[in-house]
């Protein structure tokens, strides 16, 4: 789902988006009420989300489709890189955030790795913003599942901003393996993605900020 209230932008990553095999547009808006609206009822895989719509902004949105439909990854766009989006968009529950000046391919890439639940950005370099939220109040547990050794063991190589392949790798293990772990860690941490598991760990206090790059 793409939600942004420039058209041009709007329309064209929908184009985009439809040109590529593996990927498809099951809905547009250019409205933050009607994307929250739209995500209950479509259900997607990702949202893409601009900052500034009408009736409500980006990050309001974002917050409210992620407490609806947690398992959608929110890829949040802005033509601007201010840290105080960047943050917003972290609370929020953002997978990512990526700049509308980003080429066209870049684009693409990103909804694919917010869908695999991998940091759309560079996590070393949110590293700090990670640390800022870490030290907030974190929500009550609620009955969270505690995580495996192994799986806190792919969590922590993950947090250094690891791909599956160098995980796996490093662990001997498959790629599937690694995937299958992370499926696991997210679902027991109820996020829908890497950035979203490596604060909830951080709040819980299973990660400490040394594990971070």
């Amino acid at each position: 789902m793409i939600a942004d209230d420039h058209p041009v932008f709007r329309e064209g990553l929908c184009h985009l988006v439809e040109r590529e095999e593996d990927l498809q547009c099951v809905a547009t808006t250019a409205d933050g009420e009607e994307a929250v609206r739209l995500a209950k009822e479509m259900l997607p895989d990702v949202a893409v989300i601009d900052i500034a719509m009408p009736n409500l902004n980006g990050i309001e949105a974002a917050r409210q489709i992620k407490t609806s439909c947690p398992t959608t990854a929110i890829l949040m766009v802005s033509a601007f890189g201010y840290e105080s989006y960047v943050l917003a968009s972290l609370r929020a529950g953002a997978a990512g955030y990526l700049l509308k000046s980003a080429a066209p391919q870049e684009l693409c890439n990103a909804i694919r790795s917010a869908y695999a639940g991998e940091a759309v950005f560079d996590l070393k370099a949110a590293s700090k913003i990670l640390a800022r939220l870490a030290a907030e109040k974190g929500e009550e547990r609620r009955g969270l599942e505690e995580l495996q050794p192994r799986e806190l063991e792919v969590l922590k190589l993950a947090a250094k901003g690891m791909t599956n392949k160098e995980i796996a790798e490093k662990l001997f293990v498959s790629e599937r393996t690694v995937q299958s772990h992370l499926v696991n860690i997210f679902r027991k941490l109820r996020v829908g993605s890497r950035t979203e598991a490596v604060l909830r760990a951080l709040r819980e206090g299973w990660l400490t900020l040394d594990d971070l790059p």
